[in-house]
């Protein structure tokens, strides 16, 4: 612990070891020769042919109509015409639509009710969490039509939290919150008429085989770039059958434009799309990533739904797409082919599919900028272990000029350890997979270091890309800090991700557990004394290891952690698990109640009493197993808090007391102390403000 005082200050400089100068917050200027660029809150220019960089002076711009930013889960209230002279909200459950200054009122919906549980223009809180959807009213780009969602919650089971457990009486939270399995909300979409005040359903319920299904999914709402049509993405309930679809705003009739289907797992629910013009500027097809002969390839699509041509057949992910240009028919896209599959290359290729080639050098990972003209190209190449250099580049990827090398002095001056990119076999003993290692400053190889193994391992996750890291502070403690992508998380093709599908819980943690057993090999690694922490999934996980490999974990700090996949929201674990009724052995396996007489190490559990996201009762209902296993465990609550991590300190004061031996309470106090002291500083300086705000 007397390196307590430099973990402390490291803590707070770390992040900032580098001036890594590439370009945060970047666009491109309208003539593609210079671009705008932001760093702490400041913006700049640099102009490509004088290689300066000026910072840009505040000006005034015109303001737009205020509306709050909404909670997790949550919707925007209140939307506008293109020309912001109209907003559309939501009042009582009802859509409304009115002048700004509220004048000129038209109710557009009359059914919506507590009463009668249902809703227009607000989406369920589970797609707002697991969907992406903020927005749940949509104005015509020519401002004379407004699409709205409608939702039936009358099936969903209520799910009650306690508020307000510091004051002297609490209050209730209520929320319609559908677990896997159970009842899922009715959702539908209505366009209506601005001009003759007349609404349309549209036909957005389909038949997935077995008739209609009353569990699927709308969301990705957006219209069409000419206006005519509604798009939206829908798929079944098991999310296996994913359709991209448009409703004729008039009759609200729909069509399927493209079709995806993967019988056996899940599809991308929203595949990234862009679109193409053709000679006379009209938008009539676009470019679509999704998964093609297992891994995730580029494809032309018409728009009328007659044709899918393939641009891309590679045996490896393409990670984005970076850049179309319609007339010179060309796409610049990242793909995953470098020396791993972290290590991200540029491409371009012809829309036709000819010429594809790879532009940077594959030992490289780079963050590519390409500009509308695609004849410039601002590339940032780096490692984890290589600072970034960012260079101008022509259209065919050749070096131009350098413009900026990442200043390490600070990063040096403080004697870290370079961070270690390393591969291990998946616990199937064939499949390689990849961590990272972050060592102690002054780290000596003839001695014998705990390792604290960071997680979240959830499906379709990934802790790193190849860009340079600096190490965590906590090593400074004296610890070795890992983290592992195993089966399951991205950037390795389809077969990669379905190892855990129906079986969570299982083959993610198996991996954890077989990237610590690689590492032990090493003399400096202390096997005995191993850790793991996360939160969400991760805290999942975190408990997991420690009860399916007791014997490798001592450890662990586990955050708002799901502890059965029963306890979780539909569309998340049924996209993963199936449903409980179809998957009773993998809910089972996956279910940490299962496995809670295996605890022997040190387990920490923390959770936020208003977690509307992973509700306490995971916790509790561990507690409650662990308790009639007779297993000593430790829990700390946050009264009044949510989602949350606990504090970083207090985790690492829990890991130095278990796996170091030593009592870490009387060496931390200083550090609480003086964060008490900064918070209430803090707070101090922001009382006027907050006043303000109350008035």
């Amino acid at each position: 612990m007397a390196t307590i005082d430099r973990y402390e200050r490291l803590r707070r400089i770390i992040a900032k070891s580098i001036e890594r100068n590439d370009f945060p917050k970047f666009k491109w200027g309208e003539d593609g020769r210079s671009f705008t660029y932001e760093v702490e809150k400041k913006r700049y220019v640099y102009d490509l042919e004088t290689t300066t960089s000026s910072q840009l002076k505040a000006k005034d711009e015109e303001a737009e109509p205020f509306r709050r930013a909404p909670e997790r889960g949550r919707q925007y209230t209140v939307v506008y015409n293109p020309d912001k002279t109209l907003k559309a909200f939501t009042r009582d459950r009802n859509v409304f639509i009115s002048k700004l200054n509220g004048t000129g009122l038209v109710q557009v919906t009359q059914g919506g009710s507590e009463k009668d549980r249902l809703k227009f223009g607000i989406a369920s809180w589970v797609y707002g969490e697991e969907l992406g959807v903020r927005e749940a009213m949509w104005f015509s780009p020519d401002g004379k039509k407004l699409a709205f969602y409608g939702f039936n919650e009358k099936e969903v089971i209520d799910f009650y939290l306690t508020l307000d457990e510091t004051k002297v009486q609490n209050r209730l939270d209520v929320e319609p919150y559908p677990k896997a399995g159970a009842p899922n909300p009715i959702v539908d979409l209505y366009i209506y008429d601005l001009d003759s005040k007349k609404t349309v359903k549209v036909d957005a319920h389909w038949d997935s085989g077995g008739g209609p299904d009353l569990g699927h999914y709308i969301y990705n709402v957006r219209w069409s770039p000419d206006g005519n049509e509604l798009l939206f993405n829908r798929t079944n309930r098991r999310q296996n059958v994913m359709e991209f679809v448009a409703a004729n705003r008039e009759t609200g009739k729909c069509r399927v434009v493209i079709r995806e289907s993967q019988p056996n797992s899940w599809t991308d629910n929203t595949p990234e799309m862009q679109w193409v013009e053709d000679e006379n500027g009209a938008k009539t097809k676009f470019v679509w990533l999704n998964y093609r002969d297992g891994f995730k390839n580029l494809s032309l699509v018409k728009f009328d739904g007659s044709g899918e041509k393939p641009i891309t057949r590679h045996k490896f992910d393409v990670a984005a797409i970076v850049r179309v240009n319609s007339k010179k028919k060309v796409i610049y896209y990242t793909a995953r082919d470098g020396e791993n599959p972290y290590r991200l290359q540029l491409h371009k290729v012809n829309l036709d599919g000819t010429g594809e080639r790879r532009l940077t050098n594959p030992k490289y990972n780079h963050t590519v900028q390409v500009n509308e003209a695609c004849d410039r190209i601002i590339d940032t190449c780096e490692t984890v272990d290589t600072p970034p250099t960012t260079d101008e580049l022509d259209a065919e990827g050749k070096f131009v000029k350098n413009i900026s090398r990442a200043d390490v002095s600070r990063f040096e001056r403080q004697g870290l350890a370079p961070v270690e990119m390393f591969t291990f076999k998946a616990a199937d003993g064939k499949t390689d997979c990849y961590g990272y290692l972050m060592k102690p400053a002054g780290f000596d190889p003839s001695k014998k270091y705990p390792l604290i193994v960071t997680t979240y391992s959830g499906p379709e996750s990934g802790t790193f890309s190849e860009r340079f890291r600096v190490p965590d502070p906590a090593c400074e403690l004296g610890f070795l800090v890992a983290s592992f992508d195993g089966r399951g998380t991205i950037g390795r093709g389809k077969a990669f991700l379905d190892e855990i599908y129906g079986k969570l819980g299982m083959v993610e943690i198996d991996d954890q557990a077989a990237g610590v057993k690689f590492l032990a090999k090493r003399p400096y690694v202390d096997a005995k004394n191993v850790g793991i922490y996360g939160t969400s999934y991760g805290g999942y996980a975190t408990i997991m290891c420690l009860l399916r490999h007791p014997d490798v974990f001592k450890a662990g700090v586990a955050c708002s952690s799901v502890t059965a996949w029963e306890n979780y929201d539909s569309v998340y674990t049924e996209r993963y698990m199936n449903l409980p009724q179809n998957n009773p052995e993998g809910y089972r396996q996956g279910s940490a109640m299962t496995y809670a007489k295996n605890l022997k190490g040190h387990l920490l559990l923390f959770y936020g009493t208003m977690d509307n996201n992973v509700h306490p009762t995971n916790t509790h209902q561990l507690v409650d197993a662990l308790d009639k296993a007779g297993k000593r465990f430790d829990m700390m609550v946050a009264p009044d808090r949510g989602h949350v991590q606990m504090s970083l300190t207090k985790i690492w004061a829990f890991f130095c007391e278990h796996l170091m031996g030593m009592r870490a309470d009387d060496a931390l106090k200083k550090v609480f102390d003086r964060r008490a002291r900064e918070r209430r500083r803090h707070m101090k300086a922001k009382e006027p403000l907050l006043t303000a705000l109350k008035t």
